[in-house]
């Protein structure tokens, strides 16, 4: 790629409604948001975890929110510019772990885990997902908010310990080769740590969920189109998602 982003061309190609900031979004109740914006298609279609007693946009609203839409968006549009998927790409889907539309989707996200909390049938419909060959995504999330995340995952996936993978894991290597995975923090000074949870505890078999701690992939796929962040690292960003998608559609 030239040193113009391939972000910022794939998003002029396919600008859909993608500009819009969150605050101008209209108010909808947490029915509304769940509801499926995107009908099944047998397309990919990203889909984020929605949880917690507020249902609100992140500003104003509930952790879960960070970065919707426009990451759930602009993430698609680039998997569909420099692959041969052809995910959905008006829209994007929110769901609690409760509805089982969720078996529908291979690959669930959530942000901000350090907040999360799930419901014991939540933890089952999670568990069911993952086993039956799912894919999880925890992003933006720093320090002791860790904790947290694990002790949610551990509800669902008792048996499976966080295992720390570096550049050497086929996830890096999926579609990109990515050497520098450690993408800065784009608004906290952490370092960032991956880890996986695997089958059988082994990291040479299928990864099950993948932990991005003290990182937030999503903020920059969010302003992308923006310029708020710089071209190089909002690549970067695009590339590790990217690579999740393939490994995931792959494994």
């Amino acid at each position: 790629m030239s040193r113009l982003s391939f972000a910022a061309r794939a998003l002029r190609i396919a600008p859909l409604a993608l500009v819009l900031p969150v605050t101008d979004a209209p108010a909808r109740t947490p029915a509304a948001l769940q509801s499926v914006e995107v009908e099944y298609n047998g397309s990919f279609t990203f889909a984020r975890i929605m949880y917690g007693s507020g249902y609100g946009f992140r500003r104003g609203g509930s952790a879960w929110a960070h970065d919707y839409p426009q990451a759930d968006r602009h993430l698609p549009s680039i998997l569909a510019y420099v692959t041969t998927a052809r995910p959905n790409l008006d829209a994007s889907n929110v769901f609690t772990l409760e509805d089982p539309e969720i078996f529908r989707y291979p690959v669930l996200y959530i942000s901000e885990p350090g907040f999360w909390t799930v419901t014991e049938e939540g933890a089952a419909n999670l568990r069911q997902h993952i086993l039956k060959g799912g894919f999880l995504i925890l992003d933006d999330f720093e320090g002791r908010q860790l904790d947290n995340a694990l002790e949610q995952l551990r509800r669902a996936l008792p048996e499976y310990q966080p295992i720390e993978i570096g550049p050497d894991h086929p996830i890096f290597d999926s579609f990109f080769k990515i050497d520098n995975i450690y993408i800065p923090h784009p608004l906290v000074a952490v370092t960032p740590v991956y880890y996986g949870l695997f089958e059988d505890n082994d990291p040479a078999r299928r990864m099950l969920a993948i932990i991005n701690h003290n990182n937030d992939l999503a903020e920059y796929w969010e302003w992308s189109n923006s310029g708020y962040f710089p071209v190089d690292l909002t690549n970067e960003a695009y590339k590790i998602g990217v690579n999740y998608l393939v490994y995931s559609f792959t494994h």
